[in-house]
């Protein structure tokens, strides 16, 4: 993809794809710029699996429980999420509109030892090939795509019938202004300033109407919560700054 404007049929934004290109090599770096990511992950990685191995009827006490099923991480960035996905027993094909995250990507599982399919390719690009997945990731990436609503509606119709969907953004709330925008960025140095817009942080209901449009069904929505006390993120009931939505696709 080449950094000129998108055209309307896409998701990419040239803009937010310059700002994750320019971090590429932070990816694997726990005190780096993607710090809050490392600190995310214990929370995301454990919410992703019990929904799904609630959904998909899974015996979770099992090394590999997901053995069989298809994932795609949509904005996989350096594979943060792509490799225990992995791990859990999942076939991953990681995508990325940034070439340098997937190179980046690509290296690190090679040195992991896992056989991941990382593709420089956008979400709309993997539909018109007609494939589709069991499992859909979308973490954090809503908030830096062109279109929401086509980029939304594409996810859902990656996801196969009896499959399931599981994304994460920031709410566009005045909350989140103060904590993930002014807060993260200028007052803590969490990550690097002008790494989000807030006018593009996405309300739950619309991150919810968006699936819908491609046949998916929310089931969930769980706030992530920063507890200063433990410098750890918990899933909890607080929608108002980060968010996960659980969503499935009925046979």
């Amino acid at each position: 993809m080449s950094a000129t404007a998108a055209p309307q049929t896409s998701t990419a934004s040239a803009e937010e794809m310059a700002k994750f290109e320019a971090m590429a090599d932070a990816w694997w770096d726990p005190v780096g710029k993607f710090k809050p990511l490392h600190k995310f992950n214990p929370a995301r990685v454990a919410f992703i699996r019990e929904s799904l191995g609630a959904h998909f009827g899974r015996d979770l006490t099992k090394a590999r429980p997901f053995e069989g099923l298809t994932l795609l991480d949509i904005g996989c960035g350096g594979g943060l999420l792509s490799e225990p996905m992995a791990r859990l027993g999942f076939t991953v094909t990681g995508l990325d509109a940034v070439e340098k995250n997937v190179g980046v990507a690509r290296l690190h599982a090679e040195r992991s030892e896992l056989a991941i399919d990382y593709r420089c390719q956008l979400a709309e690009d993997v539909l018109a090939q007609g494939e589709r997945f069991d499992a859909v990731l979308t973490m954090e990436v809503v908030e830096h795509v062109a279109d929401v609503p086509l980029f939304l509606r594409t996810c859902g119709n990656l996801v196969k019938p009896g499959g399931a969907l599981v994304g994460a953004t920031l709410n566009r709330t005045l909350k989140s202004l103060a904590l993930a925008k002014i807060g993260a960025e200028y007052v803590l140095r969490w990550v690097p300033a002008g790494t989000h817009d807030w006018r593009k942080f996405v309300k739950p209901s619309e991150f919810a109407a968006g699936l819908r449009e491609g046949g998916l069904v929310t089931e969930a929505l769980r706030g992530m919560t920063f507890m200063p006390l433990t410098d750890t993120w918990e899933v909890t009931g607080d929608l108002d700054v980060n968010y996960m939505i659980f969503a499935t696709k009925p046979e």
